[in-house]
């Protein structure tokens, strides 16, 4: 069947498959369910993993998703790009060897910056295996104290490359915070009873995953995803076979999940607020269909890799806002890309009074 969609038709179907609106099959119930949907969700910024969860969860408190982390549901780890994301925790330790491989490839790189040698990085693991043995968890802090025990140096940034390492070989991973700290477990204590498929399969979990949640978009948008190679994530999709599609964008092949070909295709005017590490914008390579490049400065400033949180209208990024939590209320400072009547900004704020529901915070506002 050969399917032909606008950029505007594609993008529906792309906030579709992001759970940003009803989806025809997807019943994505929980944190484990949103994020084994996903596969994987960027989470280096924890505020924003959480309101990544909480947007695609109604209802649901920042406390509820604390709690199914703490059951495990979810974990969050290194698994590729050398990012943090949350990851189904049964399946941490495959995604770390199918999509990390090349990254610990190029890690001996970092580690002549940093004066370290590989012997040196796997004795750090070790002693953090040793640490955490028996079911600990040990805080960021806790975990370089006991580096520096053992006459491992972790000054600068080598501590957090040690604390990288051992989670990127599958040694730890990153438990949920006490308090404001992060914390760290042994990856086989945490999660006793992991997925362990083969590489063909895996590749084609991948590909579902990613497309299923992403698409329609392009196999190089899959490829930077993963890290992986363009032969891999091809590979990736012969497996997943027919539940996957192949359509044209503007006339460019992309791929989409089949379910989704008989979704209504209507252009959108939903509007969101979404974090700044939302796999919304950072699950692509090629932002084309959601912002204007007028406006990338705007959203990445510096084009540091530090994204802001959005205002999202039918699709679009047409706003920005950052958010300062006191003890008594939030105040949310939302600073428009486009024009803005006073019907958008009712509609906005109602949209951030969800988010003040799930951070149990009355709101305030400024423009």
């Amino acid at each position: 069947m050969d399917v032909r969609l606008t950029g505007a038709q594609a993008l529906a179907l792309r906030m579709t498959s992001l759970l940003l609106r009803p989806h025809p099959v997807a019943r994505a119930d929980g944190v484990a369910g949103v994020v084994e949907w996903f596969g994987a969700m960027q989470a280096q910024d924890v505020a924003s993993g959480m309101w990544s969860l909480g947007v695609r969860l109604p209802g649901r408190t920042l406390d509820d998703v604390r709690e199914a982390l703490e059951r495990r549901e979810a974990l969050r780890t290194w698994p590729m790009r050398g990012t943090v994301h949350l990851v189904p925790a049964r399946d941490a330790r495959w995604m770390l060897a199918v999509t990390g491989v090349r990254v610990l490839a190029g890690a001996a790189a970092r580690r002549a910056t940093l004066g370290l040698t590989e012997a040196e990085a796997d004795r750090a693991a070790d002693v953090l295996g040793a640490a955490l043995a028996g079911g600990g968890r040990l805080t960021r802090a806790q975990c370089l104290a006991a580096l520096n025990a053992a006459g491992i140096e972790t000054a600068g940034q080598r501590g957090y490359h040690l604390l990288w390492y051992a989670s990127q070989r599958g040694v730890t991973c990153i438990a949920p915070h006490v308090g404001t700290e992060q914390t760290f477990a042994l990856l086989e204590e945490w999660v006793p009873d992991p997925r362990r498929p083969e590489r063909d399969e895996a590749l084609g979990i991948l590909a579902l995953r990613y497309f299923r949640s992403h698409g329609p978009t392009t196999v190089q948008d899959f490829a930077r995803w993963t890290g992986l190679t363009v032969a891999d994530a091809r590979r990736g999709i012969t497996v997943a076979g027919d539940a996957l599609a192949t359509v044209r964008v503007e006339g460019v092949p992309a791929v989409v999940d089949a379910a989704l070909l008989d979704a209504p295709r209507e252009p959108v005017d939903d509007l969101h607020v979404l974090p700044g590490f939302d796999e919304y914008l950072l699950g692509f390579k090629d932002r084309a269909l959601m912002l204007d490049p007028a406006h990338q400065q705007a959203v990445i400033p510096g084009g540091n890799g530090v994204f802001q949180a959005t205002v999202v209208r039918g699709g679009r990024v047409v706003g920005t806002w950052k958010r300062t939590i006191g003890k008594t209320r939030v105040t949310v400072a939302v600073t428009p890309l486009v024009p803005f009547r006073a019907a958008d900004r009712k509609r906005a704020e109602a949209a951030f009074e969800a988010y003040g529901r799930f951070l149990g915070l009355p709101l305030r506002f400024t423009w």
